[in-house]
């Protein structure tokens, strides 16, 4: 839903925005000159210029990421276009080059320069949490969205578990959309190779995402083999399922809301020795009422990318479509934490947020 209302939006302001770079892209002096001065040639050459520039940013990036830069520029230009009108009003006259149009394309390179470089590398975050359960110290990895072949492969992947192997936590656990439809077969056994690998004392959990199943547009893979891949390489995947580990803690793993029913948390946890610290994978970070009323310790989640780009960032949780689009929260006594990701859908920009792996230090009695 929160991707049908940002559709929506920019669907909205897409035909504005052309006529808005189109009338900017004339004020150059090059399309001037190459116009004669004359206003629907420079119309002209101006809409050339942005079908040129929008057909190689599709080809070099991908479509989506062509509109998002288009966005970007458009942002920009506007801002800086308000700023020209103010400068012009201050000193009451109009500068002979066209600053603004400069100004404008040096800042969106410049965002989304760093917009790239937050979503193409990884960083650790770190949480320390503490409990009164007889627990000892618990060291959980948590990933979430590698979404495999948008900003690396299964090669790639591999890399990143090693960084966080480095940091000897416990266990690692995989908060859903490992894959997506954009990913291969070839990265899919690479990166679940690299899994196998993992020496933890605990192991690889794992709970489905919302695109992990696909949705039918033509991968070289299917769910079934997404799971024999994974359980092959000695990964826990749970759907709506709990465990005991080592008698000194459950993880618990629920289907994605996106797929149809699911258990409620009581059924989930009914039964469970409540001494024990509860762990709850939940893909999407919109059951908090529900899991912190149940009595788990820590809910991990993902889904939400951090809010992606600035400004939709807190889109989803304004609507209501999610509890918390980042970071931690306390509820009731359990702890949320939600990942922006270790890598995106589709989209190569992060404003706002960055890519992560998440490392939670949980010290109890």
């Amino acid at each position: 839903m929160a991707w049908l209302i940002i559709l929506f939006v920019v669907l909205a302001v897409l035909a504005p925005g052309l006529c808005y770079l189109v009338a900017c892209i004339g004020r150059f002096g090059l399309v001037k000159k190459l116009s004669g001065g004359r206003k629907w040639p420079r119309r002209l050459i101006s809409l050339a210029i942005l079908a040129a520039v929008f057909a190689l940013l599709a080809l070099w990036l991908s479509p989506i990421n062509a509109i998002v830069v288009f966005l970007h520029l458009t942002m920009f230009s506007l801002l800086c276009g308000l700023a020209g009108r103010i400068a012009k009003r201050l000193t009451g006259r109009e500068s002979r080059v066209y600053w603004q149009g400069w100004l404008a394309l040096g800042a969106c390179v410049l965002w989304l320069g760093a917009g790239y470089l937050l979503c193409s590398q990884v960083w650790q975050k770190d949480y320390a949490l503490k409990t009164e359960k007889e627990l000892g110290t618990l060291k959980i990895a948590l990933i979430a969205d590698a979404h495999l072949g948008t900003t690396f492969d299964g090669e790639g992947f591999a890399a990143h578990l090693r960084t966080i192997e480095a940091q000897k936590p416990d266990l690692l656990v995989i908060a859903g959309d490992f894959v997506d439809d954009s990913s291969d077969r070839e990265e899919l056994l690479r990166a679940c190779e690299a899994l196998g690998e993992m020496e933890l004392p605990y192991g690889v959990w794992y709970v489905y995402g919302n695109h992990d199943a696909g949705y039918g547009r033509g991968r070289d893979f299917d769910a079934s083999e997404l799971q024999r891949a994974l359980t092959g390489a000695g990964v826990h995947v749970l759907r709506d399922q709990a465990e005991l580990v080592d008698g000194r803690f459950y993880v618990v793993g629920r289907a994605d809301r996106s797929r149809g029913e699911r258990a409620s948390m009581a059924e989930l946890l009914a039964g469970l020795d409540r001494d024990k610290y509860i762990i709850v994978l939940d893909h999407q970070p919109n059951s908090y009422e529900e899991e912190a009323a149940s009595g788990a310790d820590l809910v991990l989640s993902g889904h939400s990318h951090g809010g992606q780009l600035i400004p939709i960032t807190y889109v989803g949780q304004w609507f209501g479509m999610l509890d918390r689009v980042y970071g931690y929260e306390r509820r009731q006594g359990t702890d949320f934490i939600v990942t922006s990701g270790i890598s995106c859908w589709e989209i190569l920009f992060k404003t706002g947020t960055r890519s992560e792996y998440v490392i939670i230090t949980v010290e109890g009695k």
